[in-house]
């Protein structure tokens, strides 16, 4: 763990120092082709920064965020779009903490409804995880939970990795309003209640990823497409670009992931994203073939969406989690940083005993 602490302090400190060297490209060069060349070895050098992390927590949070967030805004950046794109340029801490948290810059004058609430819902979250993890620890819960019935175990770990995303995504969103006293947009918007996988996808879940996937891949391949098959149906095309590329994504954050433990991940989380890309596809096909002339009511959408969701899930991407052994390893570095503060606190009370 020791060894690992100081490869993250040094691989953040790269970072750093690189998003510094954008901000100065930023006020040198032109946006374009030219301000790109510049940038395009940093976004190589963030690909290969996570192959420097072992550890689940801190490797894949760090993949996430510089090798997706980061890299996606830079490249807006070289063009002069995105949110590291303003006039005047927004100052330094500013650029390098919005390149890679999972913010967005708002009005204060202008607040977001419910960015500043949700206290008791991430007070919440925090604690099923705790028990998650302290059933974990005692009780060696996977085990007895396959032992009953292999599914469930899936369905505990679907449960688990949604309250810790969300938990990891707002603490992230709350250092940035406390060092810059930014309004932040939240992250979820409760995605149970979707009607719909385009309502899933498009306006409840994980809303950054949506937020920078919508002007790097969706809105480049509306043009596109518009051009080769007309404005009405070019939307369904630049849908499942933008799935397939979020498929891609995530199945290089596994990667990295895997790597840690020494497995090669497979192309099932990658294909998740092209079936949900194909379902969304034909459902905003049917939408706009019926023109709003039938619509299911919310009683019926809102479980088979959770359900299709689920079982997708279960059925290709959870898997994932067991085959890159990624729950035993989590654990591990739970007990391990048990261990760690239990050790501090021993010695502070030995301190305070000697004094």
């Amino acid at each position: 763990m020791e060894g690992e602490m100081k490869n993250f302090i040094k691989v953040w400190l790269s970072v750093t120092i690189s998003l510094c060297y954008c901000h100065a490209i930023g006020k040198m060069v032109s946006k374009g082709i030219k301000r790109l060349s510049c940038l395009i070895p940093v976004v190589c050098l963030f690909l290969y920064l996570p192959l420097c992390l072992t550890s689940v927590h801190i490797g894949g949070t760090t993949a996430f965020f510089i090798t997706w967030l980061a890299n996606f805004k830079l490249l807006l950046f070289a063009f002069g779009l995105g949110p590291l794109s303003s006039h005047p340029p927004i100052s330094l801490p500013l650029f390098v903490i919005v390149s890679c948290l999972p913010i967005k810059i708002q009005n204060n004058n202008n607040p977001i409804p419910g960015a500043r609430e949700g206290r008791l819902n991430y007070t919440i979250k925090g604690l099923l995880v705790a028990i998650l993890v302290q059933l974990q620890l005692a009780y060696e819960y996977s085990d007895y939970i396959l032992s009953v019935h292999p599914k469930l175990i899936l369905l505990v770990y679907s449960l688990h990795m949604y309250f810790l995303l969300e938990l990891i995504l707002a603490a992230s969103a709350a250092v940035a309003r406390a060092m810059l006293g930014l309004e932040l947009e939240p992250q979820f918007k409760k995605p149970h209640l979707s009607t719909s996988l385009q309502d899933f996808w498009g306006k409840r879940w994980n809303l950054m990823v949506t937020g920078i996937l919508r002007p790097t891949v969706y809105k480049p391949s509306l043009h596109v497409f518009t051009r080769l098959t007309g404005r009405k149906w070019a939307p369904l095309p630049a849908i499942f670009a933008t799935f397939l590329v979020s498929g891609f994504m995530h199945q290089l954050i596994f990667f990295y992931l895997g790597r840690g433990a020494g497995l090669k991940a497979t192309w099932e989380v990658t294909w998740v994203f092209v079936l949900h890309g194909f379902c969304v596809a034909v459902e905003v096909g049917l939408k706009k073939a019926v023109a709003g002339r039938f619509r299911l009511p919310r009683i019926i959408t809102v479980p088979l969406t959770a359900a299709f969701v689920m079982v997708t899930s279960c059925w290709l991407f959870f898997p994932q989690f067991s085959h890159c052994k990624l729950y035993e390893r989590a654990f591990e570095e739970y007990a391990a940083l048990g261990a760690f503060f239990g050790n501090v606190w021993s010695c502070f009370v030995r301190a305070c005993k000697a004094n």
